[in-house]
């Protein structure tokens, strides 16, 4: 018979010796550090918790964690409760503005190809889920063999259009924060110029940059419906870095929800570069 939360806290309770005074009076010295009551856990809330399938708050949780001496998410998974799902659940969240995302730095464990089919081929273009024959959950711990703390990943959000059609709506970037000073140069297409994501007082944009004197050009692709603007550089906008990876998905959003406000020329209109070729 597969124990409930209350019950399984009532087994380590058990299993470390704890009689229900104890678990007070460690809790109390809790409460008491912490200065609040919440971490308080008294007999009569204990015996209900373990007996009668009461939740413990998180509060509550976090005493028993500490007295425990137990991980905070294995009491959770008591519960039903697996953080390392919210990688599975982040996409219902549609955020309107640009923004850095930590929601997934926590996460302990994640789902990864195992094993591919012996015929896959990087030249090709190829269906990953038919070229993945087998997946299984990895701890995170092991990739930090290939971690490298100089990317920064950031999220373009619903209403974000600067860089549409290139950088939909809801698309994952990855960037390059040792890339964070504007590139010159002549590119022969929309795809070879550099791409920043951008920190501003009032959020991040993803666009192309050039910089002109005390002044940052932040350009739009020109399909885009969002008007070019000039910031002072640095004190009204910084570049975190350049946009190397991209992660998006396809037919999620709808272009004609957004309405854009009319374009209005930036001044001073002479620092707009051209939309193609080389950038200033």
């Amino acid at each position: 018979m597969q124990l409930n939360g209350g019950q399984r806290l009532r087994a380590l309770r058990e299993t470390l010796g704890y009689r229900m005074r104890d678990v007070e009076l460690a809790s109390n010295q809790i409460a008491q550090r912490l200065e609040s009551e919440e971490f308080a856990i008294p007999p009569s809330r204990l015996s209900d918790i373990e007996t009668k399938g009461i939740i413990p708050s998180i509060f509550r949780l976090y005493s028993f964690a500490a007295i425990y001496r137990r991980e905070y998410r294995e009491l959770l998974s008591f519960y039903g409760l697996d953080l390392d799902g919210i990688s599975a659940d982040i996409s219902f969240g549609r955020p309107q503005k640009s923004h850095v995302t930590e929601a997934l730095s926590n996460v302990t464990q994640v789902r990864m190809p195992m094993r591919l089919d012996p015929g896959f081929s990087l030249q090709k273009t190829t269906d990953l889920r038919r070229a993945i024959e087998q997946w299984g959950n990895v701890p995170m711990a092991y990739l930090e063999l290939f971690a490298d703390d100089r990317y920064t990943y950031g999220h373009i959000g619903s209403e974000d259009f600067a860089m549409y059609p290139i950088l939909p709506p809801g698309s994952f970037v990855q960037v390059d924060e040792a890339k964070n000073k504007v590139a010159d140069g002549i590119w022969r297409s929309e795809f070879e110029r550099p791409i920043y994501f951008v920190e501003m007082r009032e959020g991040y944009m993803c666009c192309w940059c050039s910089i002109k004197r005390d002044s940052i050009v932040l350009q739009p692709h020109p399909l885009s419906p969002v008007s070019a603007r000039v910031l002072r550089y640095p004190q009204e906008a910084e570049v975190l870095g350049q946009v190397v990876g991209v992660a998006m998905r396809l037919g999620d959003w709808h272009y004609s929800d957004f309405q854009p406000t009319p374009k209005v020329r930036s001044a001073p209109t002479s620092d707009a570069p051209e939309q193609r070729g080389r950038g200033t």
